[in-house]
């Protein structure tokens, strides 16, 4: 696929230009170590490296075509100089324009909030899939198009990766393509050059705060998304939170909300909420669902919410709801003899539903026991939140390590401890796999075992590597299952 360099500034507000602009682009990159004959290099400015620093590099390997905000000091006779205003924006656009803008052949549907993003990606995917429907989507455990599976390294891939797979999406004939939006990416502008069909918010609470310094950037970086959905689309929010009514605040899109609280356009009630599964009483029908936890009952809502936002048949939508198991990585039970539940939950707002939820389902002589660690190199704030939250809603916790990456596991520990209070039942086990055997150990046959805040991952990252690390299979092993 080759398209000039004036075809590809198509819609990108261009303040000036140095060189022709009809050259043959073959490929685009951000990465100069990707940079070959012929391609197009977009020198992006991000919070740990400035890619204008690296025009030089991505020149020498070939690069014949330059998009920058600021022009190098020594400028080339042989290459072309683009100067913009944003360059995040205009990759985005660019790739979107390079691929013939796949979205527009598509009906596209972006999920963002703290939690619940990949739970209502997967439901929605699996939805219409069930429903005889090509789809694709684009999630944290792993991207789809068709039933052909690829690795996922970020929540939303970069913009040349996310129009390369819509681009997939539409030559394979999809209808759909649902995707993560994380707050991390709608500030970056992976997303520019998407026609959304519709947007989902899930809630926000306290996360990466490390990135966007307090709460209200977190919040305006979500609103980002609402605020560039056109007239046509839909913005579907969560009533049960206040902040939507901050993230629709000049949004163009048809506003509609889903709530199992309040008055709503989709309302649920919970009818039964088991280990098992829960029943729901949605749309005047009472459907068994597969996923546990009034959380989850929430995100099948926004799943059903937008099915009927999408123009697609109702009680064919719940049929196929009804028949998704739990996504991976997210309250899933593992283990016969003992009862254990693996999530991801690693936020103060989502550990507290957890818990929450898992307390409710004890029996009168159970008890819950709960391991769980913060990641290194990120949000530090939330970690004595964590460690309160654990030492009040379990009977015992564990503390122990979650990819510490380059810091020390103890001070990690010692983190959450600050938050817990003195008399409840902590142990500190930095080593992950011993704790998870320790809970196995002491824990009663109606005990509840939560492992938290991995959830899908197969890895634990310590000093830059890696290393294979499946809790599913570490449970199976211990029980010998």
């Amino acid at each position: 696929m080759i398209k000039s360099l004036q075809q590809l500034l198509v819609g990108i507000p261009v303040t000036k230009v140095l060189g022709p602009t009809d050259l043959p682009i073959h490929t685009l990159c951000f990465d100069s170590r990707k940079a070959v004959a012929g391609a197009c290099f977009v020198a992006i400015n991000g919070s740990q490296v400035d890619g204008h620093h690296y025009i030089e590099m991505a020149i020498a390997a070939g690069s014949h075509a330059i998009v920058c905000e600021r022009l190098p000091q020594s400028i080339q006779a042989a290459v072309t100089y683009i100067v913009v205003a944003s360059t995040p924006h205009a990759l985005g656009m660019m790739a979107s324009n390079f691929y013939d803008h796949p979205s527009k052949k598509l009906k596209v549907v972006a999920v963002t909030g703290t939690n619940g993003k990949t739970t209502v990606v997967h439901l929605l995917y699996n939805m219409v899939t069930k429903m005889g429907y090509k789809a694709g989507m684009l999630s944290t455990i792993y991207n789809k198009v068709l039933d052909q599976t690829y690795p996922a390294s970020h929540t939303t891939p970069d913009a040349l990766q996310l129009q390369s797979f819509l681009h997939l999406m539409a030559a394979a004939g999809c209808s759909y393509c649902f995707i993560e939006a994380s707050s991390h990416a709608i500030v970056q502008e992976r997303l520019a050059g998407i026609d959304f069909t519709g947007a989902i918010f899930t809630n926000i609470t306290h996360d990466h705060l490390d990135y966007h310094l307090d709460l209200l950037h977190y919040i305006h970086a979500k609103k980002k998304l609402f605020d560039r959905l056109p007239a046509t689309a839909f913005a579907l929010m969560n009533q049960q939170d206040r902040n939507s009514a901050i993230l629709v605040q000049n949004c163009k899109a048809k506003k509609f909300t889903f709530s199992l609280q309040d008055a709503a356009d989709f309302r649920a009630k919970i009818v039964t909420n088991t280990l098992d599964g829960f029943e729901l009483e949605i749309d005047h029908q009472s459907v068994w669902f597969q996923l546990m936890g009034t959380f989850n009952a929430s995100n099948l809502l926004a799943a059903y919410g937008a099915s009927q936002l999408l123009g697609l048949n109702s009680w064919e939508s719940l049929v196929a709801l009804s028949a998704i198991p739990p996504i991976l990585g997210r309250m899933n039970r593992v283990g016969k003899s003992k009862q254990v539940i693996i999530d991801y939950a690693h936020t103060p707002d989502a550990i507290q539903k957890v818990t929450v939820t898992l307390r409710s389902m004890l029996a009168t002589d159970s008890r819950l026991i709960t391991i769980m660690g913060c990641g290194g190199n990120r949000d530090q704030q939330k970690r004595a939140m964590i460690g309160k939250i654990l030492a009040q809603n379990s009977d015992i916790a564990i503390f122990t390590s979650d990819n510490p990456r380059d810091e020390d596991p103890q001070e990690i520990i010692r983190h959450m401890q600050q938050g817990a209070p003195e008399a409840a039942k902590i142990l500190h086990i930095v080593d992950r796999a011993m704790a998870i055997k320790t809970a196995c150990c002491i824990a009663h046959p109606n005990d509840l075992i939560l492992i938290a805040g991995k959830g899908h991952q197969y890895y634990e990252e310590i000093q830059g590597v890696q290393h294979f690390f499946c809790e599913a299979q570490i449970v199976r092993e211990i029980l010998g299952e």
